[in-house]
Order: C-alpha cells, then sequence, then structure tokens
C-alpha cells in the first residue's frame, strides 16, 4: 500500500492516540455548501479555528471539550456542521461533522461536545483545509509591535463604542479605527496567519520574513477583520507566551491577550468573538432551512 493511502487508512489509530496522550483536534463552522441558489447565504468571513481537548472516543462518536474564549465557554449548537482536522506535525487529516449535542459531564468526566465520528478523512496542506468542496483557510491578522502598552487604550475603546453602535442597527466604518487618532504607538505592521483560538489568546503562523519581528519584540497590537459579517474588528494587545519554529520555516507564535491597561475591553473581545459564531450559525440555519423548503416544494 502506498505511504500517503497507509497514513489516510490509519487515520483511526492516530485519533486514538491523540486521545490517549491527552491531545486535541481542530474545528471551526462550517460554511454552507456551496452552489445554493442564493449567494448571500454564503459565509465570506474569516475562519475562526478551535483546538479542543479530546475527552472520549467511540464508534460513533468523538466526544471533545467546550471551545472557550476569555473565561467564556462558546456555545455550539446542536445540528452545527463543522470542518475538523487531526493535525499531528506536518500531516493533517480532515473531514466533515456535527455536533451531536452537549455532554452534560459528572464525576471525572468534564462538560463538553459530541461530535460524529466520520466514515472516512482526506489529506490535505498542514495549514488550509480542504474537505469535499468545503475549504476553511486561515485569516490573515494584522500585527504591530507596540511601544507604548499604556497607548491601546484609545483605540480600544473606540473599538468598544463602535461595536455598541453597530449592536444598535447604526453604521459603522470599522476601517476608522486604523486613524492616527485611536491607533496607539506602534512600529512597522506586518501580517500572520491565525492558527487557533484559545481560551486567553491566540496562535498565529509567522512568515520566516517577518519572524525576525517577533524576536525583536514581545508585546504586540493585533487587528482580525470580520468582514462582511461584523464591520468592527477585533482589536487586541498581546504578549508573546511561546514559539516555535516549524519544518517550512515558519514560526508559530502563542499570544496571550494583555488587557492590563482597560479590564473592561476584555469583555467586548469575548462578546464579538461569540456574536461572530452565533451569525456563522445563522447562516447554515437559513441555508439549512432553504434547502428543506426547497425538497418540500
Amino acid at each position: 500500500m502506498p505511504a500517503s493511502r497507509s497514513r489516510t487508512h490509519d487515520w483511526r489509530k492516530l485519533l486514538q492516540q491523540i486521545y490517549e496522550r491527552g491531545g486535541a483536534i481542530e474545528f471551526a463552522i462550517a460554511h454552507p455548501d456551496r452552489g445554493e441558489t442564493d449567494p448571500s447565504l454564503h459565509a465570506t468571513g474569516p475562519d475562526l479555528v478551535w483546538r479542543v481537548k479530546v475527552q472520549k472516543l467511540t464508534e460513533e462518536e468523538i466526544g471533545v471539550e467546550f471551545p472557550v474564549t476569555l473565561g467564556r465557554e462558546v456555545r455550539i449548537d446542536a445540528g452545527t456542521e463543522l470542518v475538523a482536522a487531526i493535525a499531528i506535525g506536518q500531516n493533517r487529516w480532515t473531514f466533515r461533522t456535527h455536533n451531536m449535542g452537549e455532554v452534560s459531564g459528572g464525576t471525572g468526566s468534564p462538560p463538553g461536545l459530541r461530535l460524529k465520528m466520520p466514515t472516512e478523512v482526506s489529506r490535505s496542506k498542514r495549514r488550509r483545509v480542504r474537505v469535499d468542496t468545503q475549504a476553511v483557510t486561515l485569516p490573515s491578522v494584522e500585527i504591530w509591535p507596540l511601544l507604548d502598552p499604556k497607548s491601546v487604550i484609545p483605540g480600544e475603546r473606540a473599538t468598544e463604542l463602535a461595536f455598541e453602535s453597530w449592536r444598535k442597527g447604526e453604521t459603522v466604518d470599522g476601517d476608522e479605527l486604523l486613524s492616527d487618532a485611536v491607533m496607539p504607538v506602534i512600529g512597522p505592521k506586518f501580517t500572520a496567519d491565525l492558527a487557533n483560538l484559545g481560551g486567553g489568546g491566540v496562535g498565529l503562523v509567522v512568515d520566516h520574513e517577518n519572524a525576525a519581528a517577533v524576536g525583536r519584540h514581545r508585546i504586540f497590537w493585533l487587528r482580525l477583520s470580520l468582514k462582511p459579517d461584523i464591520p468592527v474588528p477585533l482589536c487586541a494587545s498581546g504578549k508573546v507566551v511561546h514559539t516555535h519554529i516549524d519544518s517550512s520555516q515558519r514560526t508559530y507564535v502563542g499570544i496571550a491577550f494583555d488587557f492590563s491597561f482597560n479590564p473592561a475591553h476584555e469583555s467586548q473581545v469575548a462578546d464579538l468573538i461569540l456574536e461572530y459564531i452565533d451569525r456563522q450559525q445563522e447562516l447554515q440555519r437559513q441555508a439549512r432551512d432553504q434547502r428543506d423548503a426547497g425538497r418540500i416544494g
């Protein structure tokens, strides 16, 4: 059997190893199916990937912990379709699944989600997930070295006010948050891919040409666009907590959000992420209702 086919064939064994070692898989909310008659139902915003610990395996289910952001659980509705990945080193196996519901937990059994065990998986590039016609592409994050941590307050406050206005139904231009009046004291900008969101920060993949900036600085100002679903970007400062270089000479950077100078901003960032996930799930529901209506018609 060819090596590549063998590695795909043995994915269940690899998943079992991940579980036994207390490891994790990744998942993102799946986009509505391509080819629907109404293109407005297609999610086109960035894909937010969560890394969640595998807590249980059966023939039919993969039990995982709840995704969490800044101490708050990310609610994933039963029936929500997901694109998931098993990642080991530079190897990646992806599959479609859906949330079968929650596990309440008990003695020695923490609460979490029950994901449908796939019948097959696909090999994919390490940092791009492709499953059938579905694709999850890591969004780009704008990053600036933060030269004066206290200077983030105007920018964070401006983001909070913009988000409040948008929630009230007002028209908001997120690009205004890049004006000199609200931007903190920063160095030259570079970009990175958002690998995943965690409980208190983000994982980024930085290309070799920008890795030097990570070595020179430890505190950064981050900006992630959530357009077209939400016009207000995710803006926050963060501190580098760990780095490592992969075989492609890209630097993986773990950054913990820092709200030292404006603690109220933590709640706004969490609200923004949760709102975005809710909207992604609503797009799925709309597409599903449309498909069901078409079948009945």
